[in-house]
């Protein structure tokens, strides 16, 4: 068992996050999903954001996610957004300019030190799961 738990502990799960903000700012919302090195998905969430922008809500998604990988006791993550943005500001690509963004920002960038990761742009058509209930959030509120 121990080997097992091992080998499990040297596989990144993988976290896909979306925010939607239905006008900008508007009702908003955040859908993490959260995935096993074995592909089961252990988590769908979708969580209501009140009025944000849409950066907002996609940094707030992302927060989101990085606190339920943490419940989970997670440590190696893949990250996959949709929001170029939001991975170019948590690359070091662009500065983070809008001072609506910096406190949240500076947020992941704390949580992330809890973990080793790796941060990746994927286009909308592979993050469906994640936009979906992103938006079932805002429907639901």
């Amino acid at each position: 068992m121990l080997v097992n738990q091992k080998r499990q502990n040297n596989r990144f799960y993988s976290l896909y996050t979306d925010g939607a903000s239905h006008g900008n700012p508007g009702e908003s919302g955040a859908g993490i999903v959260l995935v096993a090195p074995d592909g089961s998905i252990i988590v769908q969430k979708s969580v209501y954001l009140g009025k944000k922008t849409n950066n907002e809500a996609e940094y707030l998604a992302l927060i989101w996610g990085l606190k339920t990988a943490c419940q989970h006791g997670i440590k190696k993550l893949y990250i996959y957004m949709d929001a170029q943005l939001v991975v170019n500001h948590l690359k070091g690509i662009y500065k983070v300019k809008a001072e609506n963004l910096k406190a949240l920002h500076h947020e992941v960038k704390e949580l992330l030190r809890q973990f080793c990761y790796e941060i990746y742009h994927i286009k909308r058509e592979k993050n469906k799961l994640a936009d979906k209930l992103a938006n079932l959030a805002i429907k639901g509120s």
